[in-house]
């Protein structure tokens, strides 16, 4: 399933991704710091969303409360849990 999430607080607008069970796969981010988010992508495709939370979860971007990868870790749980 394609699920697209909209970010609060960081330079992404935008991520979407396929989800299949708990399978996250062909991550997107709209806007950003390209070549971050593209290392972000690569290294999250294949993993769970527990994987995910654990590995980005709570990081943040300066001195913002969040960043694109804690986006993401918010953006797959909701995913996730919409599914049940």
């Amino acid at each position: 399933m394609k699920y697209t999430y909209k970010t609060n607080g960081t330079c992404s607008s935008l991520i979407e991704f396929d989800i299949d069970g708990d399978i996250i796969t062909n991550v997107n981010f709209t806007g950003g710091c390209n070549g971050n988010l593209q290392a972000v992508r690569s290294l999250v495709d294949g993993l769970t969303v527990e994987q995910i939370e654990k590995k980005v979860s709570g990081i943040k971007c300066g001195r913002k409360p969040t960043s694109c990868p804690d986006q993401l870790a918010r953006a797959v749980r909701e995913a996730y849990d919409s599914l049940k």
